[in-house]
């Protein structure tokens, strides 16, 4: 029996031929990733344990959902993880500095720590971000993180696979999370419940790299232990963008799914058919055309995340918002993913034109996607925000309401004062 992309990582890192469905492996990990809200309880396992780090190198600290500290609390959670990266000497302590200032899933990426073939856990559940570049990621609790920062090791079960083929080329202004939202509204948010969602077909070249992140961030909202792109020539071309080196070196190992691979369910999309799309309360599978809902009025609107705050889309939003302005009862909030995506704007005029246009720009920060700051709803507020979550009480109080859109219908939404799409505005 053949096996799928997702099962011949596994089987490589656990040393094993093959694999299959169900099957509870042990397998070595290529990078352990920890944030402000799920490392420093990992920390205190490790230290109770009489632990160590397994590799200074292969161990990620990175402080990004409640930073800049918002409070007493969030600025102690910080501290443990800068002395626990003090102590041990971790290489990939992202705090400050060009390369470390950020939001996990944006700063990793790009500052080439992931590669093909590589297995990852992060004690973050968007961590199945990685799979964009063929990779095996994917989120794990802090206990196990614990575990593996002493180990270097995970167990897992191997999952069984959803094929998702896609074709056709996307109408403009159709993003990676336009398709992944589509998706999640086929297939429900347990429709890939402890699935590999393992994509394929002629559409994908069509994808770029942030379309691609942006889809795997997200295969979680369908339930999925991870998302997962084959490696073409978009994939190459990143790597060699962000770490050459390793690139060169040729210390990767790109998979192939066999032909006769297993597959539990195949989905296929028509990018062609693909509507700009947004999710409405409580659910991101509660899905709908954005153009079926422009009656709705918001109060806010957040651009940027771990999905959508990467340079592609803070160029996508100056474009849509330049020589334009915000509704003046809405609060439009930029938030670049990282300092070099901050860097990178300000070097192109791009935070000018959002100052122009009535925005705040904020320094990166996951802050209000999951409520915690620089952005949290009150009571009977309603958001439309690129982020990745729309649950109950998720920005800020139990009757507020988030819209999870992509960023052109946040922008043109934030420039009419209620949902709209961009050919209302330029």
């Amino acid at each position: 029996m053949g096996m799928t992309m997702t099962q011949k990582i596994l089987a490589y890192h656990a040393g094993l031929k093959e694999v299959k469905e169900g099957d509870l492996i042990e397998a070595n990990l290529d990078l352990v990733l920890g944030n402000d809200v799920t490392a420093p309880p990992a920390i205190d396992i490790l230290k109770k344990m009489g632990g160590k780090v397994f590799d200074k190198d292969k161990v990620c600290l990175v402080p990004d959902h409640f930073t800049p500290n918002k409070d007493i609390k969030s600025a102690e959670l910080s501290k443990c993880m800068r002395c626990f990266a003090r102590e041990n000497d971790i290489t990939r302590y992202y705090e400050l500095g060009d390369e470390g200032h950020g939001i996990e899933h944006v700063i990793i990426p790009d500052n080439g720590l992931v590669f093909p073939g590589d297995a990852i856990i992060g004690a973050d559940s968007h961590t199945c971000t990685y799979g964009a570049l063929g990779a095996f990621a994917t989120g794990v609790g802090s206990t196990d993180l614990a575990c593996a920062m002493a180990s270097g090791k995970t167990w897992f079960k191997v999952p069984q696979a959803v094929k998702v083929i896609l074709t056709g080329k996307k109408n403009e202004y159709v993003t990676g999370k336009d398709i992944i939202l589509h998706l999640i509204g086929l297939i429900g948010v347990d429709g890939a419940l402890y699935k590999s969602i393992e994509f394929c077909g002629d559409g994908v070249h069509d994808l770029s790299m942030d379309d691609r992140l942006t889809i795997c961030n997200m295969a979680i909202e369908a339930g999925g232990k991870n998302g997962i792109f084959p490696i073409d020539e978009v994939t190459l071309s990143y790597m060699d963008n962000v770490n050459r080196e390793r690139f060169n070196s040729g210390e990767y190992k790109a998979f192939v799914p066999d032909d006769d691979a297993e597959y539990c369910k195949t989905v296929e999309i028509d990018l062609s058919k693909v509507p700009l799309t947004v999710a409405l309360p409580h659910l991101p599978s509660n899905t709908r055309a954005a153009s079926d809902i422009k009656d709705m009025k918001i109060d806010q609107v957040v651009i940027g995340s771990c999905t959508n705050g990467r340079i592609s889309d803070i160029r996508l939003a100056a474009s849509i918002l330049k020589g334009r302005k915000v509704n003046r009862f809405i609060r439009c909030i930029v938030i670049p993913g990282s300092r070099k995506v901050y860097r990178t704007a300000l070097k192109e005029g791009l935070i000018d034109i959002f100052e122009q246009a009535g925005c705040v720009i904020s320094t990166p920060t996951c802050g209000p996607c999951l409520g915690a700051h620089m952005g949290v709803l009150a009571s009977g507020e309603r958001c439309v925000s690129t982020t990745n979550r729309n649950f109950v009480g998720r920005m800020g109080t139990k009757d507020s309401e988030i819209i999870l859109s992509g960023v052109p219908v946040a922008c043109a939404s934030a420039i009419m004062g209620r949902v709209a799409t961009p050919e209302e505005v330029l």
